[in-house]
């Protein structure tokens, strides 16, 4: 089958659906934001991508902080509703019956209810058209401990992420496989090696018995030659 072509637009799915907390804790809003990503590993830094229009705006200009809260099934509803209401008529955290949480290096408040939430600093601001970008440096990521796993790691299966895909959202599915997964070695399956250990255990048990037999043996021998020599001392 054939592609169909269609004219410029913004079709790149799916994509981070997150609620981004900005302002004060006094004075705070929430945007949701499906133009986000991560643009460099060192230093790590994002962006997000807001209109000029919203009303989270101008606290993230004013301010030059924001803060990326990651949205599970859980806050889908409120992930919605903050992206379709305006914080200049609504309080979008009591509405919602959302936490604010102190943050550790911004001052504006992160989502408790979130599992993950990331600190930024603005650095750049680009003007592109619709929506202005503003270029961060994440300063600290904040993570649930109730999806720490035993080794210290972050267990993201057990978020219940969503994504935004043309219009929608999406409940993420099951792992398929992870980085690196089509070039790893194939390890040895247990079952081979096993065969290989327990024929080398049956060759050295065998060995084993053989020479117990020898040894048995050579006693029989033993003795009944002793026995022949006590019968002619005997006579």
């Amino acid at each position: 089958m054939s592609k169909v072509t269609w004219k410029s637009g913004t079709f790149i799915y799916p994509l981070p659906a997150v609620m981004v907390s900005c302002g004060t804790m006094e004075e705070s809003n929430i945007i949701t934001v499906a133009w986000t990503g991560i643009i460099n590993t060192d230093p790590a830094m994002c962006y997000i991508s807001v209109r000029p229009t919203r009303h989270s705006y101008e606290m993230i200009k004013k301010t030059g902080e924001f803060v990326i809260n990651l949205t599970t099934k859980d806050l889908a509803y409120a992930t919605d509703w903050c992206g379709v209401k305006t914080g200049a008529k609504v309080d979008k955290f009591k509405e919602m019956k959302l936490t604010k949480e102190k943050a550790n290096f911004v001052n504006c408040p992160m989502i408790k209810e979130s599992p993950v939430s990331v600190e930024c600093k603005v650095k750049e601001i680009r003007e592109l058209g619709s929506h202005h970008m503003f270029v961060a440096e994440i300063l600290g990521i904040n993570a649930d401990e109730k999806y720490i796993n035993e080794n210290g790691a972050f267990d993201i299966s057990k978020c219940d992420l969503i994504a935004y895909s043309n219009g929608g959202y999406y409940a993420l599915g099951k792992k398929i496989g992870k980085f690196g997964f089509s070039v790893q070695k194939k390890v040895q399956k247990n079952s081979k090696n096993e065969k290989v250990i327990g024929k080398n255990l049956n060759k050295k048990s065998n060995k084993n018995n053989k020479i117990a037999d020898k040894v048995k043996k050579s006693k029989i021998k033993n003795n009944k030659n002793k026995k022949g020599k006590n019968k002619r001392y005997r006579k």
